[in-house]
This record gives C-alpha cells, structure tokens and sequence, in this order.
C-alpha cells in the first residue's frame, strides 16, 4: 500500500447495484469517524497484497461514519475488480487511504452533471452536495440499459430526482441525450462535471470545446486510458540522474517494467496514467505523454511524466530519481 495508507477499514456492506457493478461500504475498523472528504473526491484501496486501485466516493460528503464507492467488473481486470466482486466479504478488514480529490467542485453560479456508466460514482456525490447546498444543477445519467444502471433507485428517492434524467442506449424511445443542445442552452454561468468510459468523456468535452466553451468551465476524470496505438513505438533510454545508470526501455514495455526490473522503485497504482501515483520529474529529454493525469499545460512543460505508460520523443530521458 502506499504512503498515504493511514486507514484500516472494514466492509461493514457489500451489495449488487446493477449488473456486474457493486457498492462496498466501508467504516474505520475502531468505530471511530473518518476523515472527512468533499464532492469529487477518492481513496486508494487495498484490494488485495500489493493490488491498490482508487475509488471515487460516492456517498453524501456529509457522511463521517462510512465512505461507499461502486466497482465495475472490468472484462480485462489486472486483479482489481476482479477481488473486489469474487474476494473482498462482509467483515474483511482492508487499508485504504485518506480522501484525496483531483476532481472538486468549483464555485459557479449552476452546474450540468453529465455521468456515463461507472462514472456516476463521482457525479453522484457531486449531487449530493449541491443539493444540499440549494445549487442549481441538472444530471444526466448515461448507461447502456435499465439493468446496467447503479444506484437508480437512490437518485428516484433523493430530494434531488427531479432534477436527474436518465438514457439508456436499449432504449430507441427513451429520452435523448441531446449533448449539443444541453451545451448551447446552458447559461453562461454552468460549470461543466462529466465522469465515465474515456470514449463518452472525449465526445463529451469535444462537444464543448466546439461550442466555445472555456476549458475553465469544462471538468473531467477519467477512471481508465483508452486503447494506445503502439505499433509505431520505439526503443529509447532513460537515465537515472542519482546513479548515472542508463537503461534501454523496448518497444513493447513501459518505463515502469524497465526500471522495477533493474531494483529502482517508484510508487505506482493505476498503471494507466490515470491516478498521478507514479508521476516523475524529467531534467532532460521530450516525454511522449499518454496520461490522462497531466494538464495541457503541464504536458507542455515535459518536466514530468506517468513512466507507467508514457514514453519518449527523444532518444534519452534523464528521469530525477
């Protein structure tokens, strides 16, 4: 587990919420209360030895007696979802960290909460909150069926349903998700949350992007990387500024492979570029950036990359471990 560990957590409740999605709640193993966390945040999970995975929360960020987060069955699991829906039971006591949060909420005058599948998670506790608040807010909630929707029934109970609209791809006669006309009608004043697949997030924040929308305006986090194109990738260095020890990285294998086989450690989790673990300084060299961790901005700067699935433009990085 990593460093930021502080948590021995127990399973206190294990439900099926909707096909292959689970919900896991999760209380301090000594009774006490747990730190407390804001909309949009997540923890890291110890989902079996040396297997940590992060979780968005998705509970009412008022709640200090338990967190609860949802886990989607991954057809190509690493090991993840997979203990979390087979291992993990009622009474296991598991390490988690304390709340982190890459994906707040932003003061703005309204809000338009867009999730997709598994992406709810999130989006769901973003909702609680700004009900809570009085903010005003819709949410569209995007699956591929009735039966692959989680948590609906707690959205049709809550104080804020009306507010919710539901699409389901099964569905021809259902609703439509009508993605431009909700981005030209919005005020100029709505923040924009989505959440979900990186394909959905991708239509999603290029709808914005052409319709003028501010990057300010516009908030996002992936839960996974979409599928790399890898045939044209080629073997490069990376040296280790402390030791002065260079080592070739082929084609084929990440950074992280290439330095954990050669005894040099970095922190490392989702493996995708998504959660920001492994991110490390570059002195020299041009990383080539497949994360979806990184602003814009920084992957401008090239002075720091996610070794586990990026690589290099130029043939040497000098990395600062």
């Amino acid at each position: 587990m990593t460093a930021h560990a502080t948590i021995r957590a127990r399973v206190v409740n294990k439900i099926h919420e909707a096909e292959d999605i689970v919900s896991i709640e999760l209380a301090a193993a000594d009774g006490t209360a747990l730190p407390p966390f804001s909309a949009g945040s997540h923890i890291d999970v110890e989902v079996g030895p040396g297997v940590v995975r992060q979780y968005s929360l998705c509970n009412d960020p008022l709640e200090q007696h338990r967190y609860l987060i949802g886990v989607l069955r991954e057809p190509q699991s690493r090991g993840g979802s997979r203990a979390v829906h087979d291992i993990i039971q009622v009474g296991d006591i598991i390490p988690i960290s304390t709340p982190k949060n890459h994906f707040p909420l932003t003061p703005a005058g309204r809000y338009l909460l867009l999730a997709g599948g598994i992406g709810i998670t999130p989006i769901l506790s973003m909702a609680e909150r700004l009900s809570s608040t009085d903010a005003e807010f819709t949410m569209h909630y995007c699956t591929r069926s009735l039966e692959r929707t989680a948590f609906r029934e707690r959205i049709l109970k809550s104080g804020y349903s009306n507010r919710v609209r539901f699409h389901f791809d099964a569905d021809a006669a259902g609703k439509k998700f009508d993605l431009a006309a909700m981005l030209h009608t919005a005020p100029p004043d709505t923040h924009l949350y989505v959440c979900g697949p990186a394909g959905f997030i991708e239509f999603v924040t290029a709808a914005a992007k052409a319709q003028g929308w501010k990057d300010e305006r516009v908030h996002f986090e992936y839960f996974g990387a979409a599928p790399q194109d890898t045939t044209g990738d080629q073997p490069f260095e990376v040296r280790i500024a402390s030791t002065g020890l260079a080592y070739t990285v082929a084609a084929g294998k990440t950074v992280i492979q290439v330095l954990e086989a050669n005894g040099v450690e970095v922190p490392v989790s989702c493996e995708q570029g998504v959660c920001g673990t492994c991110v490390t300084r570059v002195l020299e060299g041009v990383p080539d950036h497949r994360d979806h961790y990184l602003t814009e901005d920084e992957h401008a700067a090239n002075d720091q990359f996610t070794p586990c699935c990026s690589r290099s433009k130029s043939p040497l990085l000098v990395l600062d471990l």
